[in-house]
C-alpha cells in the first residue's frame, strides 16, 4: 500500500479521484487546500490491483460453510427488527445482508430468472465496501463473497 499526495486545480479533483480509483484500489481522498495557491492537496491511499480471478473465491468455496438463504434471510431481518429504528446497523449486518443477496442472485442467474436481483445484490456489496472505506473495487460481489468467506472462517 502507498499514499499518494496531488496539487491539482479544485476543478480536476474528481476527474483525477476517478482516474486513480479506475487503476488502483483506493481509499477515501482527503481533501484539503493547498497552503500557498489555490490549488487542492489531495492524498489517497492506494494500492495495486491483484488479479481477479485470484483476490476472489468462487461463490461454492466462499459459502461453503453458510448457512441456508432461509437461515440468513431470517437473521438479518431479526437483526434489522432488534435495532431501534434509525440506529446504524454494524458490519455483520451489512456483510450478511449481502451475502445472501449475492447468493439468491447467483440462484437467479444460474435458473436464467435474475431480474434485478444481481442489481440489488451489487447495491449491497457496494454498502459493504462504502462501510469498509475501501474504495471502487471492480467487483464488489467478489469482495463481499472474500469477506464472507474470511468472516465465516473467523466465526465457526
Amino acid at each position: 500500500m502507498f499514499e499518494i499526495r496531488i496539487i491539482c486545480d479544485p476543478a480536476d479533483a474528481e476527474r483525477i479521484t476517478t482516474a486513480l480509483s479506475g487503476t488502483f484500489t483506493t481509499g477515501a481522498v482527503r481533501r484539503m487546500p493547498s497552503r500557498n495557491s489555490e490549488m487542492d492537496r489531495l492524498y489517497v491511499t492506494a494500492d495495486h490491483r491483484p488479479d481477479a480471478a485470484a483476490q476472489w473465491p468462487a461463490p461454492e468455496a466462499a459459502y461453503a460453510a453458510a448457512p441456508s438463504i432461509i437461515r440468513e434471510i431470517g437473521w438479518t431481518a431479526d437483526a434489522a427488527a432488534q435495532r431501534p429504528f434509525g440506529t446504524t446497523l454494524d458490519r455483520e449486518f451489512w456483510l450478511r445482508k449481502a451475502a445472501v443477496l449475492d447468493r439468491i442472485a447467483l440462484t437467479a442467474e444460474r435458473d436464467d430468472t435474475s431480474g434485478d436481483t444481481a442489481d440489488v445484490a451489487t447495491k449491497a456489496a457496494r454498502r459493504l465496501m462504502e462501510l469498509d472505506n475501501v474504495g471502487n473495487l471492480c467487483d464488489p460481489r467478489g469482495y463481499v463473497r472474500h469477506q464472507y468467506a474470511a468472516w465465516i472462517a473467523n466465526n465457526q
